[in-house]
């Protein structure tokens, strides 16, 4: 009997980034019709790059931090008394990630789209950067680009990056957590890290939702304001000893859609369970952690017919 791990149904509450809008994108629960994904980039690259260049971040406050500051970054407009101030566009950074419209479940001509987010640190974290596939205990608020907020988490809570948006959990890696030993508690009761992490990013629709309307309107950018306070490195879901990054099997960012047995769970399980959830990722009733081996934290893979597939990849070796 396939050893099948209960993780799946523990995090059904931590899938995706709620939020309840129904804007005009579309109503809440629908998917619109795809726009073409090459158009759609060029538009949303033109707004983040508008927005950069006009608004700004409290920087000054980061810099010297009065004594009641909270670490909070605040984005404002460059007019009036702020006209003088360092717009965005020159304080961020970015990374592109390419996708096909195929990444996207999208039924159009297969050309790549240069995709670009972009991030800001405005604090560094005194601990570690997760990897897409780690745990992350944070704060976060999320906005439009015109600055209407469509969700936070105003309270430390924990996510698993890999049920993330591909821009978000790609971004986090750039950010810093705080310390374990920096973990305070107020005398209201909330909690607090004294060396947290603090920092911004921008997606574009595409690593977003696109035309997925059950979050936010179609065809969104987004901005998100995260407060990092702790990671746990090598996140390892299923508890197989292959940490989750090691499980995006095709390289691609998504995890969800690695999933080597995915025709047997068809077949005799009834519920599709991606690699890193699964503690026998081929079916072959032989758990994955006795398949791979594991010296000082290191993980190798076994190949043992030596035709190129991973022992716990391959139901036949």
């Amino acid at each position: 009997m396939k050893l099948k791990h209960a993780l799946l149904t523990l995090l059904l509450g931590a899938l995706w980034i709620s939020c309840n809008n129904d804007d005009d994108g579309g109503v809440p629960g629908t998917v619109v019709p795809p726009r073409d994904l090459a158009e759609v980039a060029e538009e949303d690259e033109a707004a983040i790059q508008e927005f950069l260049q006009t608004h700004f971040y409290n920087y000054e406050e980061f810099q010297n931090p009065p004594a009641d500051f909270d670490f909070q970054i605040v984005i404002d407009t460059i007019a009036g008394d702020n006209a003088d101030k360092t717009p965005l566009s020159q304080q961020v950074n970015s990374r592109t990630i390419v996708l096909s419209p195929e990444d996207l479940d999208l039924d159009q001509a297969d050309v790549d789209v240069p995709h670009t987010f972009y991030y800001l640190s405005a604090r560094e974290g005194a601990g570690i950067q997760p990897t897409t596939g780690d745990s992350v205990l944070l704060r976060y608020r999320g906005t439009f680009l015109d600055g209407v907020a469509f969700d936070a988490i105003p309270n430390y809570s924990w996510q698993i990056l890999p049920f993330f948006l591909r821009g978000y959990r790609e971004a986090m890696t750039h950010f810093s957590s705080a310390t374990e030993d920096s973990f305070v508690i107020n005398p209201d009761g909330t909690t607090e890290y004294t060396n947290n992490g603090v920092g911004l990013l921008i997606i574009p629709s595409g690593l977003g939702y696109f035309n997925d309307t059950r979050q936010v309107p179609a065809f969104s950018p987004l901005i998100f304001t995260v407060d990092v306070g702790r990671v746990i490195e090598n996140t390892d879901s299923d508890g197989d000893t292959v940490p989750n990054f090691m499980e995006d099997v095709d390289g691609d960012g998504d995890y969800l859609n690695d999933n080597t047995d995915r025709d047997w769970e068809r077949a005799n399980f009834r519920q599709l369970i991606a690699d890193f959830q699964d503690s026998d990722d081929d079916a072959d009733g032989i758990p994955t952690a006795d398949e791979v081996d594991v010296v000082n934290g290191v993980v190798t893979f076994r190949d043992s017919d030596g035709d190129g597939t991973p022992d716990h990849l391959d139901a036949d070796s």
